[in-house]
């Protein structure tokens, strides 16, 4: 899909308007699909702003740039996003790239709500200037690890791509199971096939497979190898990550796709709220939202209200993080200091463990919840 770098009108400089920048991974090697999904939940919430009669009757606008899962581009980014004026930033898919946007937006003094990324260290020094919606990597996949044990998992295979998010987790699984009984058993995709993946599962004795890799491949790759392997046909395929919540995977796996736990942030039930921003964006996406659309929709809604109540001041942005109470989709947002965490941080959304159903790909059947 070609989405131009900014909604129109965006980059206006006569102050008509108040503009918020939008960091959002478009283009590979970015997750285009989860990319789209985040935009289109913070175009809707501009657009029902707007309707609304803007922020004290100035419009709200988007200033979108492409990540492309690019932590130096991101850094570019921001750097720009300043100069253009934005009050704040929101946005971003990958935990990396939303590392580096954090570290240049504490830099440069510039609020950043961070709507989807993770990592629990997304920014190495406590900051004023950062805030997050979505759960630390360590609290959504600890819920997951609990999953596995309430499951009968005791040994655990992870496949793992190198990067920090992926470390991470790895480590977070590897510190959690131990003490409970369980063991996980690192895979290094660096060096492996998902043929020799099948193997080294067989050899190890694992009970379940957690895919710590990259969407599309090398996960639609490892999962269509483990599932023709008939050494391995009682074996769990896990991935936390949430790669099965796009259409994308279904269409790529079918069938094969289907009962591969995975995490996602939802209630177990919608609001009235969320029932309606569902609908919309699913008229506006033309298939079922994922989790993400709803983390973009929340991230403008807090900011919205934020910027009636202190104004466009970066300084007063930032000031306001401890105090805003915002009704969101998923749930009454507001942000503390959780141990741990350098940013302001909800604490918690809501967080499922939830998989395709093999019946009916398309439905998602939810098995554990927080």
């Amino acid at each position: 899909m070609n989405v131009p770098p900014s909604s129109p009108g965006a980059e206006r400089t006569d102050g008509s308007c108040v503009r918020i920048g939008a960091l959002v991974p478009l283009t590979r090697p970015g997750w285009v699909e989860a990319g789209q999904h985040l935009l289109a939940g913070l175009e809707l919430a501009v657009r029902e702003v707007n309707d609304a009669g803007g922020i004290i009757g100035r419009p709200l606008e988007l200033v979108v740039r492409d990540t492309a899962a690019d932590p130096q581009k991101a850094a570019a980014a921001v750097d720009e996003l300043a100069h253009l004026g934005v009050a704040a930033l929101a946005g971003e898919y990958h935990s990396v790239v939303a590392r580096a946007a954090a570290a240049r937006a504490d830099a440069l003094g510039l609020p950043f709500l961070c709507s989807s990324a993770v990592l629990d260290e997304l920014t190495e020094q406590p900051t004023e200037w950062v805030a997050r919606l979505a759960p630390a990597q360590s609290h959504g996949w600890q819920i997951y690890a609990d999953f596995l044990l309430g499951a009968g998992h005791s040994r655990i295979a992870v496949a793992a791509d190198s990067s920090v998010y992926w470390a991470s987790g790895a480590r977070i699984l590897r510190d959690y199971l131990a003490p409970r009984g369980g063991t996980v058993i690192e895979l290094d995709m660096r060096t492996l096939s998902p043929a020799a993946v099948c193997d080294e599962l067989v050899d190890n004795r694992a009970t379940a497979l957690l895919l710590l890799v990259g969407h599309p491949e090398p996960a639609v790759s490892i999962v269509k190898s483990v599932r023709r392997d008939q050494r391995l046909a009682e074996i769990m395929i896990g991935a936390p990550a949430g790669q099965p919540e796009f259409a994308e995977w279904a269409a790529l796996l079918g069938g094969d796709g289907a009962a591969i736990p995975f995490l996602r942030y939802l209630p177990e039930s919608p609001s009235p709220l969320g029932a309606r921003v569902e609908a919309a964006l699913r008229e506006r996406l033309a298939e079922a939202p994922s989790f993400v659309a709803f983390e973009g929709y929340d991230t403008v809604a807090v900011l919205a209200e934020v910027l009636r109540c202190h104004g466009a001041d970066r300084a007063r942005i930032a000031e306001s993080w401890p105090r805003v109470v915002v009704e969101g989709t998923r749930g009454k947002i507001w942000f503390s200091r959780t141990p741990g965490i350098n940013v302001w941080q909800w604490a918690w959304t809501p967080v499922q463990v939830v998989d395709r159903d093999p019946a009916e790909p398309d439905r998602f059947r939810i098995l554990h919840a927080s």
